[in-house]
């Protein structure tokens, strides 16, 4: 309407200056001329308590971890609570990569009655009745019953919030109670799928949202999970009228609440903030950059020359186990360290997934094909190099593969494929190489799945690189679908178009896989290097 005015609030993720576009639209649907408002934006309140568990570094004996937080005030370091000198202790499967450490719990204690460790503040370190935003790196090893990551407890058996397993929803979940009681009552805001993976990284922010006023019908909590929103926020006093919000005054437990729900398994780089992050922020905190730069930790490497009595041995010490050679098609070339795969029969399986893959990963492959036995077959043939089934098996949630794209010509893909309840393809996304696949060579294959990439399409993109090129993007690179292959992870064969097998003619060297979406210079140093 001529000479009314629109109210709007942008909320920028990044500071620095920004420049706002607006332009008029008549009622023609023209557009006027465009005019642009600079303005500058405050770097954002940084965390206010910051938990790296990497301080076994200081020495075994060390039961203290730190906060390294910058902001002003009061320190609140964490303390492990350890049960037998066990339940609550280091190892060094670091969400950073080697030579860092986490926080573990319980899982290497056989007395389900003696697994009470855990860690906790003397004080608490936020006030919950105002904006808050909970992180923290999780690898659940157990799904029994449910674990609690982090809570702030309250004078009863209430907390302020809990961030959990439920096993009775079979999901992650943040909650709090709608008021500090002897009875709680809880509103609870959940992932959007079940079952989520065992043994692997995970991404966990819980965001209580005042929306800076004192009105407090418009609350929300709202879970995010490797960076993704599950579902919408929930509005506490819409799901119950009896919330008001409250302040826990005790200190925070790190891998139990006060109910007895104690964790089992790692738990790493946690932080909590006095405001509710932005999406855009929850994906910047997992990608946990220094000087720009994400983290990686490598979670599991099958390297061809350890193989012995038909098993290749997994030498990290986390849980994927050995693969096992098939009983036909497989021969050691002892000279180099490798195997060799007749494209008949021959591959290497062991039961995964070894990474949460609705986050950020990524895999790589030496590998060298026959090219005699590539010519012998049709054009638009796939071989997979290295794969992991969807829940049906009959795809692969994600894949390393070379396909025949005419005669003589062959081109490298990695991509990832979503499923639905009856197996079929409801999401894919691909890249190939830019040039042709050489053969009877040995070549470095690497995939990347970067979860935190904005695409055209949302969140999620492939990336491949052939020895330590990056191959150029094109439409379809986009993978923006959530989703968790289980069941086997293969070398050699896959599932495509519902079928398994795609066998490969060709010899590998080596298999890894890392937590963490790597850049260029990380495929180099890291995927191509030793």
């Amino acid at each position: 309407m001529t000479g009314s005015t629109v109210t709007i609030h942008p909320e920028p993720t990044t500071a620095g200056t920004q420049v706002l576009i607006v332009e008029a639209i008549d009622v023609r649907d023209r557009a006027g001329t465009p005019a642009e408002f600079h303005f500058k934006v405050a770097p954002a309140e940084s965390a206010v308590g910051r938990w790296h568990f990497d301080d076994a570094a200081q020495g075994a004996t060390t039961t203290v971890a730190k906060d390294t937080a910058t902001t002003e005030g009061a320190r609140h370091d964490i303390t492990l609570h350890q049960q037998s000198g066990k339940a609550a202790t280091w190892t060094d499967q670091g969400r950073r990569g080697s030579g860092d450490y986490s926080l573990r719990l319980n899982d290497d204690v056989t007395d389900p009655a003696q697994r009470t460790g855990h860690a906790s503040t003397s004080s608490a370190p936020l006030n919950t009745r105002d904006s808050f935003t909970v992180s923290a790196w999780v690898m659940l090893t157990d799904a029994s019953t449910t674990r609690v990551v982090a809570s702030a407890p309250g004078t009863d058996s209430s907390a302020a919030f809990n961030l959990f397993y439920s096993a009775s929803a079979k999901k992650w979940v943040f909650n709090r109670a709608v008021a500090d009681s002897a009875t709680p009552a809880y509103v609870s805001a959940l992932a959007d799928t079940p079952h989520p993976p065992l043994n692997v990284w995970t991404h966990l922010v819980g965001v209580f949202d005042t929306k800076r006023d004192t009105d407090n019908a418009n609350d929300t909590i709202q879970l995010f999970v490797n960076g993704r929103p599950q579902g919408s926020p929930v509005t506490l006093a819409a799901v119950n009228s009896a919330y008001m919000p409250w302040t826990s005054s005790a200190g925070m437990t790190v891998g139990g609440s006060k109910s007895g729900e104690y964790f089992m398994g790692r738990v790493d780089e946690l932080a909590v903030w006095q405001r509710a992050l932005l999406p855009g922020e929850v994906r910047k905190e997992g990608r946990l950059e220094t000087d720009g730069v994400p983290a990686s930790e490598l979670v599991a490497h099958w390297d061809a020359a350890a193989a012995a009595n038909g098993r290749v041995p997994q030498l990290t010490s986390y849980a994927a186990g050995a693969m096992t050679a098939s009983a036909t098609g497989v021969t050691a070339e002892p000279d180099e360290g490798t195997l060799r795969l007749d494209g008949v029969s021959g591959h290497l399986a062991t039961t995964g997934p070894v990474v949460d893959e609705t986050g950020s990963f990524t895999v790589t492959a030496g590998v060298r094909l026959d090219g005699a036995k590539l010519a012998a077959l049709p054009v638009g043939a796939k071989a997979h190099v290295f794969s992991q089934a969807t829940p049906d098996g009959k795809e692969s949630s994600w894949a390393l593969w070379v396909e025949k794209a005419g005669p003589d010509a062959y081109l490298w893909r990695f991509g990832r494929t979503a499923t639905d309840a009856v197996g079929a393809v409801v999401a894919s996304g691909s890249v190939a190489s830019a040039d042709v696949a050489e053969v009877d060579t040995w070549v470095q294959i690497t995939g990347v799945y970067d979860g935190t990439e904005e695409t055209t399409a949302g969140h999620g993109n492939t990336r491949l690189y052939v020895g330590e090129m990056q191959q150029p993007e094109a439409v379809g690179s986009s993978f923006t679908a959530p989703t968790q292959g289980s069941g086997e992870i293969a070398a050699g064969r896959g599932s495509a178009s519902g079928v398994r097998g795609h066998f490969l003619p060709g010899s590998l060297s080596e298999l890894r896989v890392w937590t963490g979406a790597m850049t260029s210079e990380q495929v180099f140093s890291l995927a191509t290097g030793a």
